[in-house]
């Protein structure tokens, strides 16, 4: 009959321990191709769930300081003398339009997201997973912000136009855009809303993908912790 010394369940158990970090010590060379493209998509789809839930709800932008979209940078100047004028309220309003057209737009983008991955080569996974901090979410950024921002753009503008603030915003920028003097997306209230919105977006996911890498089994998924765990 077997007997086990006193501190002998230590030791078993310390063991144990040793055992399961080795088999756990992946480093990215031993991770397949077909696992790392995997895990970007899993990791994608936990970054997209979440930036989604936080921001494409009521107040979403609005009460979140990190995404919070302000009046364009001219407006922003004008804002004394225009509440001298007795526009404040208008001024208050168009944030508040703004913040609300952003939030309505962005579960729209989920689905664009989840079908960048089919552009990613499957060679290419494992560089992007071995980039920066935020290299996933800059690799679908690339892909993706020109088609979010047609997909945002109308129903932005359909929010921002109830606003007569906004109307007068554009006509005004219609003509001193044309001088070079202001950048290109402020030129209009819905062209400015639309790409602080994807910058909202990217931030919240980007956000995601960081926390991800600092605790991969945290993420709650087999595969992104083997995936990124083998990049710690």
């Amino acid at each position: 009959m077997l007997r086990i010394k006193p501190g002998s369940k230590t030791i078993i158990a310390a063991g144990l321990t040793l055992c399961s970090t080795l088999v756990f010590a992946f480093s990215l060379s031993d991770i397949s191709n077909q696992d790392a493209t995997s895990g970007l998509r899993a990791a994608l789809e936990k970054g997209a769930d979440v930036a989604v839930s936080k921001l494409g709800v009521t107040n979403g932008f609005l009460n979140n300081d990190k995404v919070k979209i302000k009046l364009p940078g001219v407006l922003e100047q004008a804002m004394p003398i225009l509440k001298m004028t007795g526009q404040g309220q208008k001024l208050d309003e168009l944030v508040v339009d703004m913040n609300h057209a952003a939030e309505s737009a962005v579960p729209l983008a989920k689905p664009l997201l989840l079908n960048a991955v089919k552009s990613m080569s499957v060679t290419d996974a494992k560089n992007i997973l071995s980039g920066g901090d935020t290299s996933v979410t800059d690799f679908f950024r690339q892909k993706t912000s020109a088609p979010l921002g047609q997909k945002f753009l109308p129903i932005v503008k359909n929010i921002t136009d109830r606003n007569g603030l906004s109307a007068k915003y554009n006509a005004t920028m219609g003509q001193v855009s044309k001088t070079g003097l202001v950048s290109g997306d402020q030129a209009t209230v819905e062209g400015y809303v639309t790409q602080r919105a994807l910058d909202g977006l990217f931030l919240m996911i980007g956000e995601e993908e960081k926390a991800i890498r600092a605790d991969p089994l945290g993420a709650g998924s087999a595969i992104i912790g083997k995936v990124f765990g083998a990049l710690k």
